[in-house]
């Protein structure tokens, strides 16, 4: 029988101890030994939950214990939780996390700590909640050259945007909305603002270039300002508005950004609706790959925890490799990045065309009916520091979309 613990018994974790008790046939099957929660560390009492008599206040009950080999991270944050792993990792127990913010400012030194003790640190759930991304990652897609992974990674924008969409609402009102049923925090900035999914397009970025990408060196940009007029000249170019972020390797150099992007419907990525997520990844070989599914929840994180849980088990005194060196991945400067905009500018299109033409040469007016008072385009492929200089030409210019 192989002992575990689970640090923080709050969604996520109690999730993790849902799926092992409910799933327990299975899941020891898999891991070949009986897996068994042997301690939750909590700061709180839980009377009445079966799992208090697992509860413990003092981490170091389960870093003293020799029996646990294996431990579920879930309290989020940077500490405790980083004191506590790299603890742990120091003593040859292995660690399996949801803690994109941890995994995201010191994956690297984390991966080779328990590198150097012949144990894991695991971070399935980090990134896509229960869709599997990290694994295929480092298994299933070893013999590829990846030059673009891209998606939507958070689940509170996108149901967001959804239903900005179907309902023509302004964001507030909507906003407003995925707090009452608990989709968006009260303070919801890391993810509105795109933060959430910055360091997860860092750590999907660290894994393909197999250097550090630091999320604060990416480009973020959110959803805050996206209104119902853009969902309605979207809906005449039979596209949608979605919180992408992107990591590509292409010619021009390394790039990385979150922002909002219109999406047509060639781009799988256009039907992923509501809380989920998807997850588009290019290589050379098999060209494109869809990873979609619930990004976050209790038990789809709970369940890609505990599959770490089961690889871990399998790896007993064994460490599985991951490339992901401390050294510092270079990006190119992102104003080099180059990509199509959706414009909207203040007048007439006939009487102005030839004045943005002037700027940013031949563009293609998006005429919409359902939105007076101005008139939209859509530029060439251009750079964004080649857009900013032509914006800059364009008096009246009211906001504008990447594609």
């Amino acid at each position: 029988m192989v002992q575990v613990a689970v640090l923080g018994y709050g969604t996520v974790g109690s999730g993790v101890v849902e799926v092992i008790e409910k799933n327990q046939q299975e899941i020891s099957k898999r891991a070949g030994s009986e897996i068994n929660v042997k301690y939750v560390l909590d700061l709180r009492d839980f009377p009445g939950d079966p799992i208090q008599e697992k509860v413990v206040h003092d981490a170091d009950i389960i870093l003293n214990d020799a029996s646990v080999d294996v431990i579920c991270e879930t309290m989020g944050g940077i500490e405790p939780a980083y004191t506590f792993t790299k603890k742990a990792l120091m003593s040859g127990k292995s660690v399996c996390t949801s803690n994109k913010e941890l995994v995201a400012a010191h994956g690297p030194e984390l991966i080779r700590i328990a590198k150097e003790n012949n144990c894991n640190y695991l971070f399935e759930a980090s990134v896509g909640g229960g869709i599997p991304i990290i694994r295929p990652l480092n298994n299933a897609l070893t013999a590829e050259r990846i030059d673009c992974v891209m998606g939507i990674l958070n689940g509170t924008t996108n149901y967001i945007l959804t239903k900005m969409e179907r309902e023509g609402a302004d964001f507030d009102e909507v906003l407003k909305e995925a707090q009452a049923l608990g989709y968006a925090e009260r303070n919801p900035e890391a993810d509105v603002e795109g933060y959430d999914a910055c360091r997860k397009i860092a750590i999907l970025s660290s894994l393909v270039y197999g250097e550090n990408v630091k999320y604060e060196s990416i480009y973020t940009e959110g959803i805050t300002k996206i209104t119902p007029a853009d969902f309605a000249y979207a809906k005449q170019m039979n596209k949608t508005i979605k919180l992408i972020g992107i990591s590509c390797n292409n010619e021009d150099g390394k790039f990385a950004m979150v922002a909002p992007r219109m999406i047509g419907t060639e781009s799988p990525l256009n039907c992923v609706q509501d809380v989920f997520n998807g997850i588009l990844v290019h290589s050379n070989m098999l060209g494109d790959s869809m990873y979609y599914g619930r990004g976050a929840g209790k038990l789809p994180t709970a369940s890609a925890v505990v599959g770490d849980v089961v690889d871990c088990v399998r790896n007993l005194g064994k460490h599985i490799g991951c490339i992901w060196d401390a050294k510092d991945a270079v990006l190119s400067d992102i104003g080099a990045f180059k990509q199509q905009y959706f414009v909207r500018a203040e007048g007439d299109a006939a009487a102005r065309k030839a004045e943005v033409e002037g700027a940013f040469g031949e563009v293609s007016v998006v005429e919409c009916p359902a939105v007076s008072g101005e008139f939209a385009f859509v530029t060439g492929k251009m750079s964004e520091d080649a857009y900013k200089a032509a914006a800059a030409k364009v008096s009246g210019i009211r906001s504008m979309i990447r594609m």
